[in-house]
């Protein structure tokens, strides 16, 4: 039975080392996972951890190990679903590991993003996250070396021991262009196209496009390629309506994300297309209002959950590591998965 103590104070490594019958030090190597400890020790002091209800005190592990325990996380825009949910997703795991999240909103703006990086205020803070949009591999010479730890949302941008985590745009927008043509469909619009970018998520996803049309032996046609600077539902559905109203004939559109693929839903559905049975419907990003739209969307889940895990995970590993980062840096891309709705079911 573990010793009583005062109800009024909060359990100590001290008391969880009494109860376990070890020392202060094994506790310590338990709750630090040392892997030099016995499993029945371990064990032994879990229970009482559980028991006493200890809880660690990161204030104090954080003062210890001269860091603040908090991690910084820009994104374009809060108001763009998908960026809403990641910032949710990385504020969730982080707090799994007692970490707290200040959101910066850069506009996706280049000047805005390349001040992100530099701001003083980001030195109150263990590391960064960063989704660029704005930034190029211009702004980056190769000499250059983050300050603080950093992990970038997106594609190979940054040199040195800088970690990306991406996702898998080519293949996905590939898959959701050969989910349209297994549906007999031919004239698919390409929705949200950025001219003149290979590298970018608007490139790759482009790419993909194209090479499931080659694939299936369907020509390129530049009149099916709808060029959208801004990738909200506004643009989407003002692009959509400016086309079809030009006479384009179109039996399938892949929008690059489904803010774009709602706004020319409502643009279809204006012009009394129906949707799947006129124009099969493909969006990217998987956000609620996709399963709730009518027809409810086809999309690509692009791994949102891991992106946002791995994010963390490697960020707070280059933070333990230091000034001196160990490790070629890493470039990841979860899995995704391709969900089938109403759009595209005939």
């Amino acid at each position: 039975m573990a010793p009583r103590r005062d109800d009024r104070s909060a359990p100590t490594l001290h008391d969880v080392a009494r109860a376990a019958g070890v020392s202060f030090k094994t506790v310590s190597n338990v709750l630090n996972d040392h892997p030099q400890v016995r499993d029945t020790t371990r064990a032994k002091v879990l229970a009482a951890v559980e028991e006493l209800g200890y809880r660690p005190n990161l204030t104090a592990r954080n003062l210890r190990l001269g860091r603040s325990g908090v991690i910084a996380l820009a994104v374009p825009e809060l108001s763009q679903v998908f960026f809403a949910q990641l910032a949710d997703e990385v504020i969730r795991v982080a707090a799994e590991q007692g970490l707290v999240v200040l959101v910066e909103q850069t506009g996706g703006d280049r000047d805005r993003e390349l001040e992100v990086l530099r701001n003083p205020r980001l030195a109150l803070t263990d590391g960064l996250l960063l989704a660029p949009l704005g930034l190029t591999h211009d702004d980056v010479p190769p000499s250059w070396t983050p300050a603080s730890p950093l992990v970038v949302l997106g594609e190979r941008l940054f040199p040195g021991p800088v970690d990306h985590v991406t996702m898998q745009h080519e293949a996905a927008a590939r898959a959701a262009t050969e989910h349209l043509l297994g549906l007999g469909r031919r004239r698919v619009v390409l929705l949200g196209a950025h001219a003149a970018e290979t590298s970018s998520v608007a490139g790759l996803r482009h790419a993909g496009y194209a090479a499931a049309l080659e694939a299936a032996g369907v020509a390129l046609d530049d009149a099916l390629v709808i060029p959208v600077e801004t990738w909200d539902r506004p643009s989407g559905a003002e692009a959509m309506a400016r086309a079809l109203d030009t006479g384009l004939r179109a039996d399938a559109v892949f929008a690059m994300n489904d803010d774009l693929a709602l706004g020319a839903l409502r643009s279809l559905q204006e012009r009394g297309l129906s949707v799947p049975g006129d124009v099969a419907l493909v969006g990217f990003d998987d956000v609620p209002d996709g399963r709730f739209s009518y027809p409810s969307l086809t999309t690509v889940e692009p791994g949102r959950h891991e992106v946002a895990r791995l994010a963390v995970q490697l960020l707070s590993d280059r933070i333990a590591e230091g000034a001196t980062p160990s490790g070629e840096p890493q470039v990841v891309a979860p899995a995704f998965r391709l969900v089938t709705r109403e759009s595209t079911r005939v």
